[in-house]
């Protein structure tokens, strides 16, 4: 066996780029010689956005969810759960904390809305729910639907 291909495993070197022009803060990039095994922009994407829940939250507000209530709500998970993905979302430029436009001075914590980055993941939720339909809900399930709305504009 050829030990130059053997790696142990290292966590990722991750780098972040300045902010964009209208102050959303860039994703942070992941150099790929640091991913062990084999590195691939797939391998670094799913460093930013591949922990359990991430893409639900992803999805929850792209469905117009945008405060944590409604986020825990729509993906069932923990409130510490999604507590932690929405900061790791934020710090990875993939979502961004809005402020409390509906002028709820009792509660004006603002809520959460997608970042530009947040934007280009929802082909990738519209993939996934195309390929869960298919394989991997049961055909017979009453809850399995062919009209889920798309989350990507055409």
């Amino acid at each position: 066996m050829n030990d130059s291909l053997i790696r142990p495993p290292v966590s990722p070197a991750v780098s972040t780029p300045d902010s964009t022009p209208d102050s959303t803060p860039a994703v942070p990039q992941v150099a790929l010689d640091s991913l062990p095994g084999r590195p691939c922009p797939a391998a670094a994407a799913l460093e930013v956005v591949g922990e359990r829940w991430s893409l639900l939250v992803v999805r929850e507000l792209a469905m117009g969810s945008g405060r944590f209530t409604d986020i825990v709500r729509g993906t069932g998970a923990p409130r510490d759960r999604v507590a932690a993905r929405l900061r790791s979302l934020e710090a990875s430029g993939v979502v961004r904390r809005t402020s409390d436009t509906a002028g709820d001075t009792a509660g004006a914590r603002g809520g959460y809305a997608l970042t530009p980055a947040g934007h280009d993941l929802l082909p990738v939720l519209d993939a996934l729910l195309v390929w869960g339909r298919t394989h991997a809900v049961a055909p017979d399930d009453p809850r399995r639907r062919s009209d889920y709305p798309r989350l990507a504009a055409d």
